[in-house]
């Protein structure tokens, strides 16, 4: 399938995908209002076998569809999969503003600095170039009021609500000068997650596209997965061993650094194992940019929820409490490696990347998967055609090729979906069902097909429940 709206040909607005269709990475979609005027919302990258509808790819980021009537970018978080490849979009010849939340906008530059030095260059001046430049295009805009878009000849307004996964989640309600309403939820939330506050839904969609990477399935509970993160611990502690957790820089490392210090707290004093305490366990956080990430959300507490407020008014520190070690430099990452791969200290390493495609957890990887003493945790989605999806499908007993050398996976795997930034099937329709006027039409975006279908049809039984007409259709 192309790039093209399924809708007839003619009728205003409506919506093309240009990613997020065919899996669940590259998020990118235009909401078109006129022959010569649109937005797009989002521009990220692919990820593992995740392939645009005109083609693009992990391994081609150009942008692969027109831009010609594109006359502002909306963002709905910083994931990579959703930003990640505005430096191709600028290369292309757009020259238009970005508008994101406030906390987005503080985020937004260290996200594509990365992502700018990783697929692009590392020559300094031209990163500098690159950052004054996206700093003079970022328009930051608050939650909840409706900004006018610089549109030439229309009249058009969005709106942000907060949306859950990552600090400046939003979801995004486009108004038109009919009072026609289409939103794009990005990725909501799971429910009660910490640190954030909840998916708060609009009040009213004509078209809503809705993401789906979890459409077909529940979470955990957070008191469960909370024990199963504890479990996780103590086996690991148990094996003499080391706590491997590949995390994304932002969002899941911060939420898990909260759940541990939590732990650490609770626990405090009590014996850890017969050689430890729990308040002596080391929680090593080794990634230069989750770090710079972390100081940025204990930047931005005002947006943080009631409860992690609380914590810190009893003079806690959830994101930067004793025992918290920060690794940075490439000689102490490699020292750290070879320390805690030959030694039987215990230990709990957070290190990128989320779905070990690269970064820093792979040295780990390579020095501990077959090394039963460890232990490997995953707290998050794992593309199809990435390590992190082989190690998760393989297990103990298995294989897995990283840079070329085959591995024997000897420690154990784990996962906990409770931890994934993306909201389960229960938290996608309650964002439908907290509208106050529901969507005519519902696309179905950023999900395996089996996700995919799985909310296509929970929606679709909602809606007949209620005596309810709507369209839910699956692009791509």
């Amino acid at each position: 399938m192309d790039s093209r709206d399924e809708r007839k040909e003619g009728a205003f607005p409506h919506v093309m995908h240009h990613g997020a269709v065919q899996g669940v990475t590259g998020s990118a979609h235009e909401w078109v209002v006129s022959e010569s005027a649109s937005v797009l919302i989002d521009c990220g990258l692919f990820q593992g076998r995740d392939t645009g509808p005109a083609g693009a790819s992990a391994s081609d980021l150009s942008i692969d569809f027109d831009i010609s009537r594109i006359q502002a970018v909306v963002l709905t978080h910083v994931h990579i999969d959703h930003v990640g490849r505005l430096p191709w979009l600028f290369a292309a010849g757009y020259d238009g503003p970005v508008f994101c939340s406030e906390p987005s906008a503080r985020l937004l530059p260290i996200v594509l600095e990365d992502a700018f030095k990783l697929g692009i260059s590392r020559q300094p001046e031209q990163v500098e170039a690159f950052l004054t430049l996206l700093e003079a295009r970022l328009v930051a805009v608050p939650y909840e009021a409706w900004t006018a878009l610089p549109l030439e000849g229309e009249s058009v307004f969005v709106q942000l609500v907060p949306a859950g996964p990552i600090l400046g989640s939003a979801a995004v309600s486009c108004r038109n000068s009919q009072g026609q309403v289409t939103v794009f939820s990005g990725d909501l939330g799971a429910r009660l997650a910490p640190i954030l506050r909840s998916a708060q839904p609009p009040y009213r969609a004509d078209c809503l596209v809705i993401e789906s990477t979890y459409g077909d399935r529940l979470h955990e509970g957070r008191a469960a997965r909370s024990a199963r993160l504890e479990r996780a611990l103590m086996r690991a502690m148990e094996d003499k061993g080391t706590l491997l957790i590949p995390a994304f820089s932002i969002g899941r490392t911060q939420e898990l650094l909260y759940e541990l210090e939590g732990l650490i707290h609770r626990h405090r004093s009590a014996p850890l194992n017969e050689h430890l305490d729990w308040d002596e366990l080391p929680i090593i956080l080794d990634s230069p940019l989750a770090s710079r990430f972390t100081r940025v959300y204990r930047e931005l507490d005002d947006f943080w929820d009631a409860e992690a407020r609380e914590r810190l008014d009893e003079g806690r520190r959830p994101l930067s409490f004793e025992q918290l070690l920060t690794v940075d430099d490439h000689d102490a990452h490699q020292r750290m490696v070879r320390h805690l791969a030959e030694s039987a200290r215990p230990a709990v390493v957070i290190a990128a990347s989320g779905m070990c495609a690269g970064g820093r957890i792979m040295n780990y990887l390579k020095a501990m998967l077959t090394d039963p003493r460890h232990n490997l945790l995953f707290v998050g989605y794992q593309a199809r055609g990435t390590p992190g999806r082989v190690i998760q499908q393989e297990g103990q007993g298995g294989e897995v090729v990283l840079d070329g050398q085959r591995y024997s996976i000897a420690l154990p795997v784990t996962s906990i979906s409770g931890y994934s930034a993306h909201g389960d099937q229960r938290d996608l329709l309650d964002f439908v069902e907290g509208m106050e006027d529901w969507p005519e039409e519902i696309r179905v975006v950023h999900g395996d097909p089996k996700a995919k279908a799985g909310l296509k049809a929970a929606l679709e039984e909602e809606y007949q429940r209620r005596g309810m007409d709507v369209v839910v259709c699956c692009p791509g």
